[in-house]
């Protein structure tokens, strides 16, 4: 078993971004304002944070963010796109 894997230290919320601390120390942040969901969202239920091994859970937004999303800088926003851009599409077909 490979011991590289890096594992979530921290996942807070704090002046208007999610901070993921990583053990090895790297850090990432996004800006709670480029999701949907999250955007809408407490102080309260922004900290209320789920960590898993594939990502992070907001249980009082059902809100879920893959680990491998958030390194390849998709925050949410991209799906939301997505299922609006589908939405327009399927409109016009019919």
């Amino acid at each position: 078993m490979s011991t590289l894997v890096d594992t979530v230290a921290s996942a807070v919320f704090k002046d208007g971004h999610i901070v993921v601390t990583m053990e090895s120390e790297v850090e990432v942040r996004f800006p709670v304002a480029g999701n949907p969901r999250l955007a809408r969202g407490t102080p309260a239920q922004l900290n209320h944070i789920e960590v898993s091994p594939l990502g992070l859970h907001w249980p009082d937004l059902d809100e879920d963010l893959s680990f491998r999303g958030l390194l390849e800088g998709d925050y949410g926003q991209a799906r939301e796109c997505q299922t609006a851009r589908g939405t327009r599409h399927r409109a016009r077909r019919t």
